[in-house]
This record gives structure tokens, C-alpha cells and sequence, in this order.
């Protein structure tokens, strides 16, 4: 014993380097025990920008998939609709293992930057789609080279204090949860605007001629100012090449959930794909983190395009800007959630507990849903705000409980590559979510008569299946957390 803390002094001394912007980050935070809100402000933004685009589009895509003349009948709309919205997923899912190598070999802030360019690039090009396959296009490039989601995890765990990751994590969590809301507003408010706002745009102007260019280019543009926030982002990663340091890094990491014995700091050390794989605490957290993706894009797939849809398919025949506003509500009300409920519900309850009751609430508000086409005017529009913030609400917090346990399962320098196996597979489930959400969606507008239930119920109810089997998933044997989280 007396020679394991003889050791620690010398070895924390042999991991410092001159020039390492990792080592010279980690002094700062040994100095500094305060919240490092600066820093947090930056991620929180960079985060949110390249998070606008994903589902930006999802008010409007219904109306793009019109007026692109690809479907034949009115009822097809929804099956090419959830193509053009699970692109991105699926390019996401070729490029984050590698994005996530990239940023342990070179840096988390040079993918952070190649990541906003993407956006500021591919999406505008979006906007500008004059056929069906453009759209297609743009929306592949965008997902292929916009490799932030990973990184920028590991990145919030690494540039704080052990004690303030949880917040970090929870910044992330919020911001992509308030942009994946807030996305879809702009896209809703600003979308043929020469239709809503003839006075200030008229049909020959470009926002004319390209309808939905302007929401495009104005998410494209706040990128554009986190791109120069991205400037004062402090690198997180070491940079030398001691093997000893990582072993040791490895080790400490470790070291609060085992009691490792001191020949054993080389296996720790290994940071290879399969030994992640071979990780059943990472893998369980990030199939349970899958699953609830793939719900919470089916369900803002299926949202928009039902929000839209005609009485006659029993849809609620709202505009695409009555789409924006409801989610802008959900937006501001995630936030404020985030802000005052959500510290409260960690300090009582810790950050697993809640994972449970939010998932089972989920799925019995999304039940009413198909009820609410029998509603009409203000009593509809009250309502269905007020289901979209729960059920945002209810996401937010079983999204953050699942990055915690994902990123508790690993070391810090597996953080980086255990994030991107996990974007991968999350982007393999959302990309199947929109294409299956839009071929069900097509597929109960054309049977909504004729079954043990409306076409309408079945579909809600598919997608509440894929949440019981998420909530199924949180039960032993096959969930499993660290130690140290269990003790919290």
C-alpha cells in the first residue's frame, strides 16, 4: 500500500508535457473548481447549429415531396418523404466510427470545425434541391461529413471536472434535443415564405423560386457564427506519445470501479474497437440509447406528416408554420425543463432513475394521439402543444440518462471511438426510422378502414412498441451500469 501512494505523485508528474493542449487543459481544471461556463456556452452552441439541420425539414418535407412531383397519388407522399429523411442517417452511419478515430489521432476541435463547414456547405445545397435526387444527394453529404455527435461527447466529458460531466453531458443532451425541435420550427415558420409573407418576399425572388431555401440558409448562417466560435474551443486530447501515460490514464479512469491489480494497466490500456465491442456495459447503454432513437425519429417522422395530412386520412390538417409553432413551444419548454426541473430531478433522484417513469409516460401519452383528430380549433391546438412538450420533455431525459451510461462505461481515451461505434449504430437505427415511419405512414393512409383498427391507431401503436421494447431493455439481465453509478 505504502508504495502505491509513493507512485502516484511520480506518475502524475511523468503525464504532464509541455505543449500538450490536453495536459495544459487539465492543470487548468485542477486550479479552477468552479464551472467552466465559457466553455460550456461554446459546446452548447456549436451543438445546437450542427444539430438544426437534422430534422429541420420534417414540417416541410411533405410539402417539398409535392411539389418535387415524385408521387404518383397523394398517399405516396409519405413513402418517398421518409427516404429523403433517413438519408442522412444512413451516410452518418459509414462515418462515425471513422470521425471518431479522426478525433482520437488528431484532435476533437478539428472535427468539431470540418463538422459546422459540412453544415454551412450541404445544407444550403439542400435548400436549393430542384429535384428529388439532389435532395437525396445533399442530404447524404451533409450526413457523411458532419461527424460531430461523437466527439462532441467525449469532448463535454473532457473539458470540465469529473464532478460537472453529468452537466456536460446534460448540455449536449439539451442543446441536440432543443435544435431537434427548434430545427423543425424554422423549418415550419420559414418555409414558402413567399406563400406566408407575400409582403416581404415575392414569388420571383429566390425565395420564390426555391421555396424552402430560406430556412436552409438561415440555419445555415447561425453555423456559420458557431463556426467562429469554434476558434476559442480548447483542444481536450493528449498529444505525446508515452505509452506508459496511457496506460495510466487508462487505469486511473478505471480505477473507482474496480480494484485493479498493477500487471494488469496494459490490458487496461487497450482501446481497440473489439475490446469496446466485447464491453457490455458500453454495448447495453448504447442498444438502449438505439432503440430510443429510432422511436424518437419515427416519431417526429410520422408527427410532421400526420400534422399535415388531411381530415380524410384522419390527420389534423395543420400548415407547415401551426407545425412550427408547436414544436417552438416544445423547443422553449425543453429548455426551461433542462434548466430548472432537470438539476433537480439529478440532485434527488441521480441521473438513471428517471429513465423508467419518462419512458413509461411516453408511451401512454402518445396513445391519445390518434384521438385528437376528432378535436378541432383552439381546443386541438392547446392539446397537441401540450403533448409535444411532455413528450419532448420525456425524451430529453431518457436521451441524457443513456449518454451518462455510455460514457461512464469507457476510459477517456476510449470515449472518442466508443462514441462513434455508438453514433453509427443510432444513426443505422434513425436512418431506418423515417424510412419506416414514411412506408407505414403511406401504408395506413391507404387502409384506414378494413382492420381490427383504424390505419391511424396501428400506426401510433407500432411506434409505441418500439419504446415497450426500449423500457423492456432497462430490465436485468440485459441492462447493466457501472458500479459507481449504481452507488449514486
Amino acid at each position: 500500500m505504502a508504495g502505491g501512494g509513493e507512485a502516484v505523485p511520480l506518475l502524475g508528474t511523468k503525464r504532464r508535457r509541455e505543449g500538450c493542449p490536453g495536459c495544459r487543459l487539465e492543470e487548468a481544471n485542477k486550479t479552477s473548481t468552479g464551472v467552466p461556463y465559457l466553455n460550456f456556452f461554446y459546446i452548447w452552441i456549436v451543438c445546437l447549429t450542427s444539430t438544426l439541420p437534422i430534422q429541420s425539414l420534417f414540417p416541410y418535407l411533405y410539402f417539398m415531396i409535392r411539389d418535387l412531383k415524385i408521387a404518383k397519388q397523394e398517399q405516396d407522399i409519405g413513402f418517398y418523404a421518409g427516404f429523403v429523411g433517413a438519408t442522412y442517417f444512413l451516410a452518418r452511419t459509414f462515418s462515425s466510427v471513422p470521425w471518431g478515430i479522426f478525433a482520437d489521432k488528431y484532435g476533437r476541435k478539428p472535427c468539431i470545425v470540418i463538422s459546422i463547414l459540412s453544415v454551412i456547405v450541404f445544407n444550403t445545397l439542400f435548400g436549393l434541391s430542384t429535384s428529388y435526387w439532389m435532395a437525396i444527394v445533399t442530404r447524404g453529404l451533409l450526413g457523411l461529413l458532419c461527424g460531430i455527435l461523437g466527439p462532441i461527447k467525449a469532448y463535454a466529458t473532457e473539458v470540465c471536472r469529473k464532478e460537472h460531466q453529468a452537466l456536460g453531458i446534460s448540455l449536449v443532451t439539451s442543446s441536440r434535443a432543443i435544435a431537434l425541435v427548434i430545427g423543425p420550427a424554422i423549418g415550419g415558420f420559414l418555409a414558402q415564405p413567399a406563400e406566408k409573407y407575400p409582403n416581404i418576399f415575392s414569388k420571383e425572388s429566390i425565395f420564390g423560386r426555391f421555396p424552402y431555401f430560406l430556412p436552409s440558409l438561415v440555419i445555415s448562417i447561425l453555423a456559420a457564427v458557431s463556426c467562429i466560435a469554434c476558434i476559442w474551443l480548447p483542444e481536450t486530447l493528449h498529444f505525446h506519445d508515452d505509452e506508459k501515460v496511457e496506460a495510466i490514464d487508462a487505469l486511473e479512469a478505471q480505477v473507482a470501479d474496480s480494484n485493479l491489480e498493477g500487471g494488469k494497466s496494459k490490458e487496461a490500456s487497450g482501446t481497440s474497437t473489439k475490446n469496446l465491442l466485447m464491453n457490455w456495459q458500453l454495448m447495453s447503454a448504447v442498444i438502449l440509447y438505439c432503440i430510443f432513437c429510432l422511436h424518437d425519429t419515427a416519431y417526429l417522422e410520422t408527427f410532421s406528416l400526420w400534422a399535415v395530412s388531411s381530415r380524410k386520412f384522419r390527420g389534423l390538417s395543420l400548415t407547415s408554420q401551426d407545425v412550427g409553432t408547436v414544436l417552438a413551444v416544445s423547443g422553449v419548454g425543453v429548455l426551461v425543463y433542462q434548466l430548472v426541473v432537470y438539476p433537480f430531478l439529478v440532485k434527488y433522484f441521480g441521473v438513471i432513475r428517471p429513465l423508467r417513469p419518462a419512458a413509461v409516460l411516453s408511451i401512454l401519452l402518445l396513445t391519445t394521439y390518434p384521438f385528437m383528430a376528432n378535436l378541432q380549433g383552439t381546443e386541438l391546438k392547446i392539446l397537441i402543444n401540450v403533448a409535444s412538450l411532455l413528450k419532448n420533455v420525456f425524451s430529453a431525459t431518457i436521451t441524457t440518462a443513456c449518454n451518462i451510461l455510455q460514457n461512464t462505461a469507457v476510459t477517456q481515451e476510449q470515449r472518442g471511438v466508443a462514441n462513434g461505434i455508438s453514433v453509427t449504430l443510432m444513426s443505422l437505427f434513425k436512418g431506418v426510422a423515417p424510412a419506416a415511419a414514411g412506408i407505414l405512414f403511406s401504408w395506413a393512409q391507404k387502409h384506414m378502414t378494413g382492420l381490427f383498427l383504424p390505419g391511424d391507431q396501428i400506426l401510433f401503436l407500432m411506434i409505441n412498441m418500439v419504446s415497450v421494447i426500449g423500457l423492456l431493455l432497462t430490465l436485468k439481465p440485459f441492462f447493466n451500469m457501472s458500479s459507481a453509478l449504481r452507488r449514486s
